[in-house]
């Protein structure tokens, strides 16, 4: 079995390998391949991975939906399988690719968990910007939704990656595409004023670092740490649904198009590579305008 898992790990170190050399795709997007195909590694009990069948992955997939997976999160399992054999099966010669022939589990179309206006101006304002942690949270916040940012980006940005005078940022985005988007006056006034009140107080006197947002310690800020400063200004704000940073990147999208924006420009400020991406804003503005209807219209 040892040797097994060793020869599995050597396919899928390869493959990730060159996935990263063909197409420079994000540590994040590296990583959840490499998790969707080590998962299958690890329950497959044949010789290698070489010799799996269609046989095998039926069984997996549906081992997965019996055991309460969700079947958009098994997809995305058989979508990281399907590159994976699509790669080895020319590399090694292999006689058929096993996914071929695997239909993937039909999804429901959900649609994304946005904000109303007001409820994120309420969460905007929720950091005590007395303090040099609530003057960055709020100049974060500021900016992820004045930019509609992945958190990603946020907390990749760089000092070099603003433009203050002109009020732009450069986002390098998945893929390392890079985008300009305009901050906002909003934004761009925390944005100084953290870096002017606050950031030279969160540096060490021997830490260097050029990224825009900081840790208490100095250093750069992690995904993990701003998730969880987004749930406590949500609790604060009386916001009672379970929220995330791409929240309020979903909100940007959808206030924009409720504002009359067109598709093309939400499309190229998000970063999305293709339009059919960006549409699923124009159906969250339907729905809520369907469900302000019910709510407010005297025969709803």
């Amino acid at each position: 079995m040892s040797s097994n898992l060793n020869n599995s790990e050597n396919l899928i170190d390869n493959f990730i390998d060159e996935l990263w050399l063909e197409k420079g795709l994000s540590k994040n997007t590296l990583s959840a391949y490499r998790h969707d195909i080590s998962s299958f590694a690890s329950w497959y009990q044949g010789s290698s991975l070489l010799a799996v069948q269609r046989v095998d992955l039926l069984d997996y997939l549906s081992l997965r939906l019996k055991d309460g997976y969700s079947s958009r999160s098994t997809a995305r399992s058989l979508s990281s399988l399907r590159a994976f054999y699509s790669h080895i099966t020319v590399k090694y010669h292999l006689q058929e690719n096993p996914t071929s022939r695997v239909d993937s589990p039909k999804l429901g179309r959900t649609l994304p968990k946005t904000l109303s206006e007001e409820e994120v101006e309420k969460l905007i304002s929720s950091p005590d910007t007395e303090s040099f942690i609530g003057l960055r949270d709020r100049a974060m916040l500021e900016l992820i939704y004045a930019c509609g940012l992945r958190v990603s980006e946020l907390i990749g940005l760089d000092l070099l990656n603003l433009n203050l005078r002109q009020g732009v940022i450069r986002v390098i985005g998945k893929g390392e595409k890079e985008r300009l988007v305009p901050m906002g006056e909003e934004a761009l006034y925390w944005v100084e004023k953290y870096i002017k009140d606050s950031r030279p107080s969160l540096l060490t006197n021997d830490n260097k670092v050029s990224e825009l947002f900081l840790s208490t310690r100095g250093n750069s800020m992690t995904r993990q740490t701003f998730w969880y400063r987004i749930k406590e200004y949500a609790a604060k704000a009386s916001i009672n649904r379970d929220l995330s940073p791409h929240t309020l990147r979903h909100a940007f999208a959808t206030h924009l198009i409720n504002h009359g924006a067109d598709l093309r420009t939400v499309q190229l400020l998000l970063g999305h590579s293709s339009l059919s991406t960006t549409q699923i804003y124009t159906e969250v503005a339907r729905h809520r305008m369907k469900e302000l209807h019910n709510e407010h219209h005297p025969r709803g």
